[in-house]
């Protein structure tokens, strides 16, 4: 049985995941799909004075916001099962409370997802440095593939799928997972390496790579391009928009501390400035 994790948070981009999610695999008996919806703790920050000290004392506004919320939601998600209640695949749903990175983690640690599929509206400045979004934690730390979503997507209109990388791992994992999507979306394959200043080499160097990589994983149907930028990020979104792409693919390598900080990760950026949908998996 193939399992799908959808974070769900009934934002916008929640719901335009939900819908690739279940458009991906309407055609799929066996599938489960798995909305995960998780509710923040509210934080006691009320303060009394009892007994010439002070002491916390419940905010009983809060905690009655809380108990309505949490209703509110168990109906919402009842309504998701009873609305895809007829489909061929299976859809459930889970609320947890807690940390909303937290509880992701541990529910994809329990569920061990073939796939999930998330909203992400993206970050910038100083949230994107520090911080960073739930969405990109995820892609950074979690096992299986992530296709983060940010606008309606028609699954039946994927066309066109970017792979960048590269190509200098011959992983069976990762050509296994391309060749997998290339005969779900049936779409023409674009292999890119992007060329920058500071790693430069010839098309030629970088041409025999793509055909080595498709010769030794006998891909078929591939069209391998060089792509010039000033950095790898702005030209895998850049080589993206030229072609119209439908998607994005790639690897991250999931690095987190003090390394994570220090060389960053592409995968973040294209999954945090692309306007299109980006499937990232991470390799060890």
């Amino acid at each position: 049985m193939i399992k799908v994790l959808v974070p769900y948070d009934f934002s916008e981009t929640a719901k335009h995941a939900l819908n690739f999610a279940t458009g991906f695999y309407a055609n799929y008996p066996g599938v489960e799909v798995t909305v995960l919806h998780v509710i923040e703790t509210p934080i006691n920050t009320g303060m009394a004075t009892m007994g010439g000290g002070l002491e916390a004392a419940p905010n009983y506004e809060s905690q009655v916001y809380f108990m309505e919320l949490v209703n509110t939601r168990k109906i919402q998600l009842k309504e998701l099962e009873n609305k895809f209640g007829g489909s061929n695949f299976n859809l459930k749903t889970k609320l947890i409370l807690g940390s909303v990175f937290k509880g992701i983690s541990e529910s994809i640690a329990e569920q061990d997802p073939d796939l999930i599929v998330m909203g992400s509206k993206g970050a910038s400045g100083l949230e994107e440095v520090i911080v960073g979004s739930n969405t990109e934690k995820v892609v950074r730390t979690a096992s299986c593939p992530v296709i983060t979503i940010k606008a309606e997507t028609d699954v039946s209109k994927m066309k066109k799928v970017v792979f960048a990388s590269d190509f200098r791992d011959s992983d069976d994992r990762i050509a296994n997972r391309i060749k997998s999507m290339q005969h779900v979306f049936d779409a023409q394959f674009y292999f890119v390496i992007v060329n920058t200043p500071g790693n430069f080499e010839t098309t030629r160097e970088s041409m025999n790579r793509i055909r080595t990589y498709v010769q030794i994983h006998h891909f078929e149907n591939i069209k391998a391009e060089v792509y010039n930028s000033l950095s790898e990020e702005s030209g895998i979104i850049e080589f993206a928009d030229d072609i119209n792409a439908d998607m994005i693919a790639m690897t991250t390598h999931g690095r987190t501390g003090l390394l994570h900080l220090i060389t960053g990760s592409i995968a973040e950026d294209v999954v945090n400035h692309a306007k299109r949908p980006v499937w990232t998996f991470r390799v060890k």
